[in-house]
């Protein structure tokens, strides 16, 4: 994610911001032109260096519920923005639990939404296509007995499912360590589960089945036999050479998903280092070049998967370095083995065609 300005005073603001500290605006991310905004007194016009443009803007209709900070776009009747037009069920928000969470998980949205954007990759709401759309539920566990059990995360036909206990760092954490995660975030649930929906989108649709098996396996394996050998048996032996995570090898369908999410966290995280002007230089003899992130590293645009991952291994050594420095875990505990580097060759030209 890269830095933003605010239009009104130019001091350097960020994405989940929806005020200046310098001068008091208000914020707001501008969806048609991917960056931050201030906006007047009345919230209905953007402040230009003290300027009033002429133009009307409207923000979204989460934002009252602090659910948003993003505007409409100008064509959009919905009174929702971009990302929000997407939702299908949200849960009860007079509970304050529910509303917290549900807070957070929409942050962890729209940083979804920002890459897609980004990307331009296409988008489809559950209204314009009922059937397979890109729709989100955000649903709570029914305690009562007559209930249907806890909600689980997953996707089905473009609808994605949230459980929104996981807006919660407690819970969250306590499901990472039940189910011996080495790693658990909303943006990552967002980026995993949205993986499905583009395949739908750009493999199934467009019946680009070939290429895809020669790089993940054949998809026509029994799913569900799949993932129930998996939670019985757990990963195969030296999984650890051909997928980016346990979960992948469950499932041609699951690796898929698994190497888009890490190719997001790549590009994005990137995109963050490029904005601070990270460089790394590792003053030890390595099998990795040294790289400089200059600003001028687009890694949204960059049409080769090898410089991605060029930049992206000696950032990952010093970036969980400091982390131990500080007793904290890896900020990457992944590996990029020769097999994934080429499911995210695939997942690069994928997104670009």
């Amino acid at each position: 994610m890269r830095l933003f300005s605010c239009s009104n005073c130019s001091n350097v603001v960020h994405f989940e911001n929806d005020g200046c500290v310098t001068c008091g605006a208000r914020l707001a991310f501008r969806s048609t032109s991917l960056d931050m905004v201030a906006l007047e007194a009345s919230g209905t016009h953007v402040l230009d260096h003290g300027t009033t443009e002429p133009a009307g803007v409207r923000t979204c209709a989460n934002a009252a519920l602090g659910g948003c900070n993003w505007l409409v776009e100008d064509e959009d009747d919905s009174g929702f923005c971009v990302a929000c037009r997407h939702n299908v069920t949200i849960p009860d928000l007079s509970v304050p639990e529910n509303l917290q969470n549900w807070q957070r998980i929409e942050l962890a949205k729209r940083g979804l939404f920002y890459s897609i954007l980004r990307f331009r990759l296409p988008l489809v709401t559950r209204t314009a296509d009922p059937d397979q759309g890109l729709g989100f539920e955000f649903l709570a566990d029914d305690p009562t007995d007559s209930g249907d059990g806890p909600v689980l995360t997953g996707h089905a036909d473009g609808l994605i499912t949230l459980n929104i206990a996981e807006g919660s760092d407690a819970e969250r954490e306590a499901r990472r360590v039940a189910l011996g995660e080495p790693f658990r975030t909303l943006l990552g649930h967002f980026r995993h589960e949205v993986a499905h929906y583009y395949w739908n989108v750009l493999v199934r649709d467009r019946n680009a089945f070939d290429a895809f098996r020669f790089v993940f396996g054949d998809e026509r394996e029994d799913y569900g036999e799949a993932l129930k050998r998996h939670y019985a048996e757990g990963p195969p032996q030296g999984w650890e050479n051909s997928f980016i995570s346990a979960y992948a090898a469950s499932h041609p369908w699951e690796d898929f998903a698994e190497t888009f999410a890490h190719y997001f966290h790549i590009v994005d995280a990137l995109d963050t280092a490029d904005a601070f002007g990270l460089r790394t230089n590792p003053d030890v003899e390595a099998d990795v070049p040294a790289i400089e992130l200059k600003r001028t590293f687009d890694s949204y645009g960059i049409g080769s998967a090898g410089a991605l991952i060029r930049a992206w291994v000696p950032l990952t050594l010093a970036i969980n370095s400091i982390n131990r420095s500080m007793g904290q875990p890896d900020l990457y505990p992944f590996v990029l083995s020769e097999p994934v580097i080429g499911k995210l060759h695939y997942i690069h030209g994928l997104i670009r065609s």
